[in-house]
């Protein structure tokens, strides 16, 4: 009797993690918080060539929320700025890397971004040991972006970079759990790190998550800045059961958000980093 069940156990896990690999998956947003919104929006329009999307204020929650990107959400993953009133700084802290942006000049970019009073904090040039040319600037929070050199793409805004403490571990959650491709691994020994890029289709061609393991480095702070990635889901009922299957921690229980019918789970990953899964046709919704 035990054995049946055992069995059947092992094959609803196999099912749902099969569903979850199959799943209509998109990366939707990435959540984090500003000091200044309107100068946020200003860097981001006028350096990076980002759009303002939308714009949402919540009195009675006391906060204003802003949608960029570099097209419309229902097709584009975007930044969604979190202002809180009277709020004007953050604890980046030390786990969150940075955000990728593809450019086809970068150092006419990094040229802009000076002329804008903007931090470079590596200035444009060829990758070390390689030809790519990237260029390290901050926003005025700090937020670190990555601007990479590169023919135009349909998905400029193409990277959120994690640390995790154990990369293979992350790696299987991401697949299992997210339901994510590892696109690529490459191991740094010079530089004592290893990152794995994970998404949902090529590099060039969507946002894909960047986890970055640095040698013997196990555990980084959080801070207060950064929230959350949402991804698009045909099934939140069935995406909280495979990030269950997979170990992970559910924070959000599967069901409509009060007052809107939209549907979400969140969930946190072995590292305790957020993931928010939306329901796809209640967000095209939404958007409506």
């Amino acid at each position: 009797m035990a054995s049946t069940e055992a069995a059947e156990l092992d094959t609803g896990k196999e099912s749902v993690l099969e569903w979850a690999q199959k799943d209509n998956r998109r990366m939707l947003h990435v959540v984090y918080r500003v000091g200044d919104l309107d100068k946020t929006i200003k860097f981001y329009t006028e350096c990076f060539g980002m759009k303002l999307l939308r714009k949402r204020d919540i009195p009675e929650e006391r906060y204003t929320n802003a949608f960029l990107g570099y097209g419309p959400e229902d097709s584009h993953f975007v930044v969604e700025l979190t202002y809180n009133y009277g709020v004007d700084k953050y604890d980046i802290g030390t786990g969150f890397g940075h955000f990728g942006i593809a450019v086809e000049d970068v150092y006419k970019t990094v040229d802009l971004v000076k002329a804008k009073g903007g931090k470079v904090s590596r200035e444009a040039g060829p990758v070390k040991g390689g030809s790519t040319v990237i260029a390290f600037v901050d926003d005025p929070d700090g937020y670190k972006f990555e601007l990479i050199q590169r023919p135009a793409t349909p998905e400029p805004l193409c990277q959120v970079m994690l640390r995790v403490g154990d990369l293979d571990r992350s790696i299987s959650f991401y697949e299992k759990a997210l339901g994510m491709k590892l696109l690529r691994k490459r191991d740094n020994p010079e530089y004592k790190y290893t990152l794995a890029m994970m998404g949902y289709a090529e590099e060039d061609k969507t946002t894909v998550m960047e986890l970055t393991y640095n040698y013997g480095v196990t555990e980084y702070t959080k801070g207060n800045a950064y929230a959350q990635i949402a991804i698009g889901t045909d099934d939140v009922y069935k995406t909280a059961e495979a990030v269950k299957v997979s170990s992970g921690k559910i924070t959000r229980q599967p069901g409509p958000l009060p007052g809107i019918s939209t549907k979400i789970t969140a969930c946190l990953d072995p590292d305790g980093w957020k993931t928010v899964f939306v329901d796809n046709k209640d967000f095209l919704k939404e958007l409506e």
